[in-house]
């Protein structure tokens, strides 16, 4: 199967007319920080299943050739 690269769209608004509920910037912050995080958890987690993934292609393609010979 081929390997399939989706990419990201990031989508820019600029401040809304309404303000927003009382909300201070701290928890902004904290709310930012955590989505960040967890994007990049995802991607460390999607690498590491990749590089275990072809590991092991690279071993079945090993035994599948000591096997022909």
């Amino acid at each position: 199967m081929a390997l399939k690269r989706d990419r990201i769209s990031i989508e820019v608004f600029g401040p809304s007319a309404a303000p927003e509920p009382a909300r201070n910037g701290a928890s902004r912050a904290d709310e930012a920080v955590l989505i960040l995080a967890r994007l990049i958890g995802r991607q460390i987690a999607r690498e590491q299943f990749e590089r275990k993934m072809a590991l092991e292609r690279k071993a079945h393609k090993k035994r599948s050739a000591g096997e022909d010979a």
